[in-house]
């Protein structure tokens, strides 16, 4: 798909190369988007500048009255960072909605950003909080509003040896409340029929400013200005949250495709703005979120390079190490099947929709055939191979297996077999995370791995047995 990997360290490498390579390379960083459309032949290119070892861009800080928000924070770091849920909450229910938690755990705002899909979820969000972008290249740097960020669809305002590297938000204030709600076709891996974001002003319960976001309703993310001017001065009584959504379907045109008509759309769309306001008025916008988010992701080293990437992925596997001397221009899962000989991790869709290729990297959950297999180097992964040996106890015993592994026997959870290297490698890293989850918290976890069997009850019953099994967990 590439033929050329760099791997710049520094900030001030990765825009010299950026301006070398301008027009003829493709930033990567959590992958989940460029490789799926480097698959596709979308936006083509044979040189790929890996930023994911620029630790300095990872970080969520708050200053002068801002949330920033660094090119390499992820939709996990978003969700578990508490200035977010309280000061930009709409933003965190938006990273909640995108993918799966394997996707999660590696796909960056910043890069949800750059693909410009008037679907992004967190594209809407953002513009709702009159979010700015920070954008870099050698020569200089600029402070762009995402409201100007998207000339048309799929387009953005880049120039060729730019990169985002930080999204400046206006933390939310006590008289502000702000909302993120989506319709997608199932509750998780859904890309959105249509999504909203709203953030609003309020003195003595009256409106005194709106910002209102409507995605993939049109080629790009669309402004409710009907309905924000509406809204001013006055209080949300039900006929104004009424009122407020008929008033919606002026400020857009609703598109056909795939996944809704436009009709359907625009029922929906006067539905979900009353129903979004409805819930502000009752100050219910944190409604339903989760006191302990599942991550699938427990900690991590800070990324500390050792070893400089020259075409040779040095990394571990499953506790030994592996010298990759092929492998620069493959996938993680290509790489491990491959080049390790560890065939255990399946290939599924080969889009990161199935979740059969999950393994461990550094700590996260990850669908490997999103992962350039580069981005292990220096790093650690466990495959199915190596599971057992992640229960303390196992260590010293090739033969055993992990207590999860073992549920999934006593209760016959496994049919043809396919997607249980994925459900393992995703329930073990729940258990992990947290030793003894509560059913939804599983079926979260398991969110994006698909049995084509239909099997799902009784692997939800593996889980289960195997927390109670593990008395308190792993340490």
């Amino acid at each position: 798909m590439w033929q050329t990997y760099l791997q710049p360290t520094s900030l001030a490498e990765t825009l010299d190369l950026l301006h070398r390579h301008a027009g003829k390379a493709r930033l990567i960083a959590g992958g989940t988007d460029v490789l799926v459309e480097l698959q596709r032949g979308v936006r083509p290119t044979s040189t790929l500048i890996d930023i994911s070892m620029l630790s300095d861009l990872k970080y969520i800080k708050e200053e002068q009255g801002n949330i920033l928000v660094g090119a390499l924070a992820t939709h996990n770091d978003i969700i578990a960072s508490s200035a977010c849920v309280t000061r930009a909450l709409p933003l965190a229910q938006a990273c909640w909605e995108v993918g799966a938690p394997q996707i999660r755990t590696r796909a960056t705002v910043a890069g949800n950003l750059v693909t410009a899909s008037p679907a992004n979820d967190t594209i809407s969000a953002l513009t709702a909080l009159d979010a700015q972008l920070v954008l870099s290249s050698q020569s200089s740097e600029r402070v762009v509003s995402l409201d100007n960020f998207y000339p048309d669809f799929r387009r953005t305002v880049l120039a060729p040896d730019e990169l985002i590297r930080e999204l400046r938000i206006p933390a939310m204030q006590a008289n502000q409340r702000g909302l993120f709600l989506k319709l997608g076709l199932r509750r998780a891996q859904a890309i959105s029929v249509i999504n909203i974001a709203l953030v609003l002003t309020f003195e003595n319960k009256i409106v005194t400013q709106a910002r209102i976001a409507l995605g993939c309703l049109a080629p790009t993310i669309v402004h409710a200005r009907t309905v924000e001017t509406y809204l001013t001065g006055k209080q949300l009584s039900a006929e104004v949250c009424q009122q407020a959504g008929q008033l919606a379907l002026q400020d857009a045109t609703p598109i056909d495709d795939v996944r809704g008509s436009a009709s359907y759309r625009q029922a929906t769309l006067s539905n979900l703005v009353t129903h979004a306001l409805q819930r502000i008025a009752q100050g219910q916008q944190a409604e339903g979120w989760m006191e302990q988010p599942i991550l699938l992701e427990t900690p991590e080293q800070p990324i500390t390079p050792h070893m400089p990437f020259e075409q040779t992925i040095s990394t571990k596997i499953n506790d030994k190490p592996y010298q990759l001397t092929g492998a620069s221009r493959k996938t993680l899962l290509n790489a491990l099947r491959e080049d390790a000989g560890l065939t255990g991790t399946k290939e599924g869709c080969a889009e990161g929709e199935c979740g059969a290729c999950t393994v461990w990297l550094n700590g996260k959950a990850v669908m490997s055939c999103l992962v350039a297999a580069p981005q292990a180097h220096n790093g650690e992964i466990v495959t199915i191979e190596g599971l057992a040996q992640q229960v303390p106890q196992a260590e010293h015993v090739e033969e055993s297996l992990h207590p999860l592994q073992q549920a999934f026997i006593d209760c016959a959870a496994v049919q043809c077999g396919y997607c249980i290297p994925g459900m393992l490698m995703a329930g073990a890293k729940l258990l992990q995370e947290q030793p003894a989850p509560q059913m939804e918290q599983i079926r979260t976890a398991i969110s994006g791995n698909i049995c084509r069997c239909t099997g799902y009850r009784k692997i939800l019953d593996a889980v289960t047995q195997a927390s109670t099994s593990m008395k308190g967990g792993m340490a």
